[in-house]
């Protein structure tokens, strides 16, 4: 009698309950990226969906919260309703609406690997306890990843220390669903009570925490989107921030009223705020920046805005398009291999790319540059050679320019240089400085246009109605070419706006364009530019406090009533 063959049990998948922080997608975790990178499947409320997507991988399945549905789930009473947004994805079965536990255990089977992203911290900001009992009663196994709790990674962005050295008691409470003996008991307290609230609410909040014992003028601070650039405090006590919320004409919200996160405390340093702001004191907070430039260039200097406070907002005015005839750069680069250059020069990462390009339509590497001396203009334009496995020989010592690189440029030795040719892969609307500078040190120059840089079509009419009306605090200019395009394709920024610029030509262009420049980089580098930015904001809002006046973007004052509007 043959022994009877069972069916093997279906695959179990993996969850991970993965806290997201509280806003700033900095505050994820080493493991959570982890995590992310490896998921099969994304489910996640819309919101903590943008913090945590960027470091999934491609083809993730996402999930997240029905937008007609979210209304009836209050966040900490319930399980959200969730659904499928991606048609394509592996996911695409499961029924719509149904609770975040059946979703996620359906989403596992057939071993996928399941991420449940939640705002905060998995097990102080959410309901991902039921969905983790029903994952141990269906047998699925998961793991925690802790994250960065709302209620304390808010004050610390809004500069305000839960404890001091006597070691306050803090108490957290969610108005939320706080119960009368919850408010009792924090009433009674004289230590730190962090309220997790909405705006709207915020008021109730603290007449509760008065009538359960505590003095209307016990110091609080109240935070809204806490850890982003949007966020904004108000420092007040228990007895007046009503009026002081009233002051600031913060109106009631139709949506129920967005989450904030009030501490309450004679010893939470709410009077210390002014100085341990540090997250809304950088020099560009909040200041939305327009980045004119092709998307690739655009991404360090975005991510160095940021890291000042800023917001920025990529606008390409260049795209870049293979030579109308290839011929002349198909020569050049078989001259390389042949042995024709003594020297070639990148003046832009553009370049790099369009001879890389060329390597690999051909079958080459790095390794066909063995005997050739190579220079480049700026670190970028380094840094994208040292990328393809060259490390350039000459970098200007001074100006990043062609004029820099002439000037450290060797004057040709026919005694030392076997060859003097050099060949100069650039864009077909490049000045001569290079080529009038090297052959007057006796080298021949081969000039060969490795790209044609032409007009970007014009952005969505909302971003450029935000440039033409004073929607943008800065706009940095980054070429003669980059002013040109932009008010071609998108009209001339708001005289509000801050005008940076690169350089001096830079800056003539845009005076030529009739705008008033504020700002000019000390040496032609945008990464010196976002600095001079950041100093100009810094002055600014140090002139502000000085004076009394509120720390205001550009975009938020407006040179009288009636202000001169770009008609462009």
């Amino acid at each position: 009698m043959s022994p009877t063959t069972l069916p093997a049990p279906p695959e179990q998948g993996h969850v991970t309950f993965l806290g997201a922080g509280p806003g700033d997608p900095g505050l994820l975790t080493l493991r959570a990226v982890e995590a992310l990178a490896n998921a099969d499947v994304l489910v996640a409320e819309h919101d903590v969906l943008d913090v945590v997507r960027t470091h999934a991988r491609q083809g993730v399945a996402e999930v997240h919260t029905d937008a007609d549905t979210t209304a009836s789930s209050t966040p900490g009473t319930g399980t959200p309703q969730l659904t499928v947004v991606d048609g394509a994805s592996t996911t695409a079965g499961v029924p719509a609406n149904r609770d975040a536990a059946h979703l996620v255990m359906e989403a596992a089977r057939g071993g996928r690997r399941v991420v449940r992203a939640v705002s905060g911290d998995p097990g102080l900001d959410a309901y991902a306890a039921e969905e983790m009992l029903a994952c141990a009663s269906a047998g699925v196994p998961f793991e925690v990843v802790p994250g960065v709790a709302t209620a304390v990674g808010v004050p610390a962005y809004a500069g305000v220390p839960l404890r001091d050295a006597q070691g306050t008691d803090v108490r957290f409470v969610d108005a939320r669903t706080a119960s009368d003996r919850c408010w009792t008991e924090a009433g009674a307290s004289d230590g730190t009570v962090v309220v997790s609230t909405t705006l709207d609410s915020v008021a109730a909040a603290a007449g509760e925490l008065v009538s359960a014992g505590r003095k209307p003028d016990t110091p609080l601070t109240v935070t809204v989107a806490g850890t982003t650039t949007r966020q904004r405090t108000w420092t007040a006590t228990l007895g007046t921030i009503a009026q002081t919320l009233k002051q600031a004409k913060v109106l009631p919200s139709p949506e129920g009223g967005r989450p904030v996160i009030a501490v309450v405390g004679e010893r939470s340093a709410a009077a210390q705020r002014d100085r341990l702001a540090w997250f809304e004191s950088k020099p560009l907070f909040g200041w939305k920046v327009l980045v004119p430039r092709t998307k690739e260039q655009a991404a360090s200097l975005s991510d160095q805005l940021r890291s000042y406070g800023a917001v920025p907002h990529e606008v390409p005015t260049i795209a870049v398009e293979p030579p109308r005839t290839p011929q002349q750069m198909e020569r050049a680069v078989k001259g390389l291999v042949t042995g024709r250059y003594e020297w070639i020069a990148f003046t832009s990462v553009n370049a790099v790319k369009a001879v890389r390009e060329k390597f690999e339509e051909y079958g080459l590497d790095a390794r066909a540059f063995a005997g050739i001396k190579v220079a480049a203009v700026g670190d970028q334009t380094a840094q994208a050679l040292i990328d393809f496995g060259v490390r350039p020989d000459l970098v200007p010592s001074g100006e990043q320019s062609a004029r820099g690189l002439v000037e450290d440029w060797p004057p040709y030795d026919p005694v030392f240089d076997p060859i003097d040719r050099v060949f100069l892969p650039r864009a077909d609307i490049a000045t001569e400085t290079l080529v009038a500078g090297l052959i007057e040190l006796g080298w021949e120059v081969d000039d060969v246009t490795a790209y044609r840089t032409v007009r970007a079509s014009p952005p969505p009419a909302e971003t450029r109605e935000a440039i033409k009306g004073g929607g943008f605090d800065a706009v940095l200019f980054t070429s003669s070419s980059t002013v040109r395009n932009l008010v071609g394709i998108a009209g001339k920024p708001h005289n509000v706006t801050v005008i940076a610029c690169i350089g001096p030509a830079t800056a003539k262009t845009a005076e030529e364009h009739g705008l008033r420049v504020d700002v000019m980089a000390p040496e032609p580098s945008v990464h010196k530019l976002a600095e001079a930015l950041a100093d100009f904001g810094a002055r600014r809002r140090l002139a502000a406090l000085e004076a009394g006046d509120p720390v205001t973007r550009p975009s938020e004052r407006r040179p009288g009533a009636r202000r001169r509007r770009s008609t462009t």
